[in-house]
């Protein structure tokens, strides 16, 4: 059974750094983009970060770039979100994503960065 869970969030003064994980099973990890996205309360969900199968194409949210990195280990099935700079509006969900046959999300980690 396809399965993501993620990790890492938690409450960090602006500023900081925060490293998110997200670890894939149920699925051949290596062969597939992977995706992370945000939903900020009362707001929609957002795109944050992608990563090819390999790891060798990444692409970033206007709101991010230049911020936040994100890198795979398909060795250990993960993918990471590395935070740099964190800001109050990167206060948010953060989900981790994958389309195979259908679309699977993990539960989410909570992100809230604050002074």
């Amino acid at each position: 059974q396809e399965q993501l869970v993620e990790s890492g969030g938690g409450l960090v003064q602006p500023g900081r750094s925060l490293r998110l994980s997200c670890v894939a099973s149920g699925f051949t990890f290596r062969a597939y983009a992977m995706r992370w996205y945000r939903q900020a309360p009362g707001k929609g969900r957002e795109l944050v970060a992608s990563i090819s199968s390999t790891g060798g194409t990444t692409n970033y949210g206007d709101s991010v770039k230049g911020r936040f990195t994100i890198s795979r280990d398909n060795a250990k099935n993960t993918v990471y979100l590395q935070m740099n700079s964190l800001k109050p509006e990167d206060t948010a969900w953060y989900y981790c994503n994958v389309v195979l046959r259908s679309e699977y999300w993990g539960q989410g980690t909570q992100v809230t960065v604050s002074s």
